[in-house]
């Protein structure tokens, strides 16, 4: 029997083909292919033997129909056609074992598919494409790639049908997803926090080779597409600037990162759903990992417990915890800094895809896209950068903020083990700088600055970067005060920058690109 496709044929074949039967059985293809056909589809799910006589009426077919393609191969005969070439000629498809997720527990979806357990050992990605064989195979590819890289994660060993589709099997021995874990064991957050936020470091301090993975910033640049109309011209060319701007990265990153997605067996946490990988900046992760755990659900709270299978007030406990230990600080000011440049980008993409899927034609569609874009366009109004440095906190240059940027560097020395005295000195010096940048860089009015902590672990070395965009001054060129004349007789001031210079191995300073630029450095921190 045959069956017309898409100005298609698909013709059964069977049996045995060899030197004896070739002649009929091209015979009988020929009789099958009606004369408006273009494309040819064998179907050898009855084929049980094919010699070489039998391959070059392939090769024959091959010539006549370009785009020839043999599906539902047996193990056996695919081997022939692999060992001979065939698999690289021509679509030559496997049959694949059918298998049913009726009753099975679905314990993720995404925009691809959904992710079943069959079993204690085994789960199933199901894809939503009835034409998924080359997503599976891009996904798995990409999940070696990973593996070879570094990244824990588990491959798929088998492929199978599920009803109309394709989906692919993974051995998953009692695993759980940390949204279950989230949801059923409240004593477990601070470990999913660690381990959550460790692995996503991993996987930000891969470095990929060129060309392996696609660079995530066209999607992003997508993203604003979408917005059409909804958004003013202007923000969405603001957007682009700022997406354009973000510094080019060999970054990895996995791009549908949230609790769902790691799995935890045996103790250790694996990442699934590894057909989203890419390269680009963190900031460009950090709005997906938002997305899944606060932005979807603003507008709807309690949207989040069919997902992620918890509450709304966890989810935005676990991102904030999360994103703390990722950066490795409790700073607010610069957890707050990292959250909203994610959320514009958060804002952006959700926007776009609500409009994409007809949000405009329901009024829960309109309520989200209105209250989404009204925290895009006020967090756009003072964006200047989407990039972010963890080891750099930019505050508002004011003396009521001076212990937010002492408990920061303190941060970022800590793990260098600095001695009390050194502790003191990195303290009283940055002190006197970030209080001279309050009171004189911008009088009378106020402005920002940059407070960044660099380390050398081997040479137990710390340098902190201090700049503002306050009026040119370099506090190095100023005389050091006349420290023996009497109290009356000297000229104030000067006394913060000297102690700075006597307490630090090196300070300097540079104009550049419209910024003041004070570097303080200190060596061996650990000694007394």
């Amino acid at each position: 029997m045959t069956e017309d496709v898409k100005k298609g044929i698909t013709v059964p074949i069977s049996g045995r083909i060899d030197s004896n039967s070739a002649a009929a059985a091209e015979a009988g293809i020929r009789a099958a292919i009606t004369a408006e056909a273009e494309n040819l589809v064998l179907d050898a799910s009855g084929l049980e033997y094919i010699s070489s006589a039998g391959l070059r009426i392939l090769l024959r077919l091959r010539k006549e129909y370009p785009e020839l393609r043999i599906i539902n191969v047996s193990s056996e005969i695919y081997e022939i056609f692999d060992m001979t070439g065939f698999t690289e000629m021509m679509k030559v498809e496997k049959a694949y074992r059918t298998l049913s997720v009726e009753g099975c527990e679905c314990i993720g979806r995404g925009a691809k598919g959904a992710v079943y357990r069959l079993d204690d050992e085994n789960i199933v990605k199901v894809y939503f494409n009835a034409d998924a064989l080359d997503a599976i195979k891009n996904e798995r590819d990409m999940a070696k790639l990973a593996l070879i890289l570094g990244v824990p994660t588990a491959i798929s060993y088998e492929v199978v049908r599920v009803g109309k589709s394709y989906g692919s099997v993974f051995e998953l021995l009692n695993a759980r997803s940390f949204s279950q874990i989230l949801a059923q064991e409240p004593e477990s957050f601070d470990s999913c926090v660690r381990e959550f936020a460790g692995l996503l470091k991993k996987i930000h301090s891969i470095e990929v080779p060129a060309g392996k993975l696609p660079d995530i910033r066209p999607e992003v640049l997508g993203w604003v597409d979408r917005l059409g109309s909804a958004v003013p011209e202007n923000a969405k060319e603001k957007l682009k600037k700022l997406i354009l701007a973000v510094p080019d990265r060999d970054t990895m990153l996995h791009g549908d990162f949230h609790p769902k997605n790691i799995m935890l067996q045996n103790g250790e946490a694996l990442v699934i759903d590894m057909d989203t990988l890419s390269t680009g900046h963190p900031i460009f992760e950090l709005c997906s990992v938002y997305n899944a755990l606060i932005g979807f659900y603003e507008y709807d709270s309690e949207a989040i417990e069919e997902f992620q299978g918890f509450d709304f007030d966890l989810g935005v406990r676990f991102f904030h915890a999360a994103l703390g230990e990722y950066l490795s600080t409790a700073s607010e000011v610069k957890l707050g800094e990292v959250k909203d440049k994610a959320r514009i980008l958060s804002y952006t993409r959700l926007i776009g895809r609500s409009l994409n899927r007809g949000g405009l034609e329901t009024e829960k569609g309109r309520a989200e896209i209105a209250l989404w874009k009204e925290e895009l366009l006020e967090l756009l109004d003072s964006a200047d950068t989407l990039a972010f440095t963890p080891n750099e906190l930019e505050i508002e240059a004011d003396t009521a903020n001076l212990p937010e940027v002492l408990a920061f560097i303190g941060e970022r020395i800590a793990p260098l083990g600095p001695s009390a005295k050194a502790n003191m000195q990195l303290e009283l010096a940055a002190e006197e700088i970030f209080v001279n940048i309050a009171d004189y860089a911008y009088a009378p009015g106020k402005g920002r600055a940059k407070v960044l902590v660099e380390t050398d672990g081997e040479e137990h070395a710390a340098v902190i970067t201090f700049s503002d965009e306050g009026r040119p001054f370099d506090p190095t060129a100023k005389k050091d005060p006349a420290l023996s004349l009497p109290a009356d007789q000297r000229t104030p001031g000067g006394l913060g920058i000297f102690l700075a210079k006597k307490l630090m191995d090196s300070v300097s300073y540079e104009y550049r690109d419209g910024r003041n630029i004070l570097k303080l450095t200190k060596k061996r921190i650990n000694e007394e």
